[in-house]
């Protein structure tokens, strides 16, 4: 049995020393974050799957060559790789993704609400309704920020290292972000308070 405390790196050195179970463990201990990432690109069960496990396999192939060389960066380098075949996906199909709920996935539901009332939550389910849609409104670089931070819950560095630009890029995207759904906002005359 592996050790709760053990940090990433630790159980890449395990793994490369043959403890399969150490791989397991870093799957097991990252997989919310990195499937919901994908699935929040993707929007398709069986494609997120597949994201995911080529993910894995690019991560295991990297880490057997000895080509790793993140340390202490362990999840950002894993969710960088997903971004980058989930790319990779979309432009050998010439397309970009569009983020909608799907009947098997809805990255709103991954957001963690306090203990509320049938009102409260019939009022937080419509507003979190509304900004999904105007959410899909923006620009792709700027939806992408707004799902990673906000619904992924990842923070501006792990956005920047998996979109691959500067944090100061990543932050200029998000008030972008801001600044265009307060205009959507301003124009469909919404009121999104509780």
């Amino acid at each position: 049995m592996v050790k709760i405390d053990v940090s990433d790196n630790e159980l890449i050195v395990h793994y490369l020393n043959g403890k399969e179970e150490c791989l397991e463990a870093l799957i097991r201990r990252h997989q919310r974050k990195i499937y919901s990432s994908i699935m929040i690109l993707v929007r398709d069960k069986e494609m997120a799957e597949d994201v995911f496990q080529d993910t894995f396999i690019k991560v295991i192939n990297t880490l057997k060559s000895g080509n790793y060389h993140e340390e202490g960066k362990f999840l950002p380098w894993v969710i960088r790789i997903a971004h980058n075949l989930v790319i990779d996906h979309f432009r050998r199909k010439n397309r970009m993704p569009m983020v909608h709920d799907t009947e098997d996935y809805s990255y709103i539901a991954a957001l963690k609400l306090k203990d509320e009332n049938v009102e409260d939550k019939m009022v937080t389910d419509q507003i979190h309704k509304e900004v999904r849609m105007l959410v899909e409104h923006l620009p792709f670089d700027q939806r992408e920020v707004v799902i990673m931070r906000h619904y992924a819950n990842m923070s501006f560095k792990e956005i920047a290292d998996c979109t691959n630009v500067s944090i100061n890029t990543a932050l200029g995207r998000m008030r972008y972000a801001l600044i265009n759904l307060r205009k959507l906002i301003e124009e469909n005359k919404m009121v999104l308070v509780k």
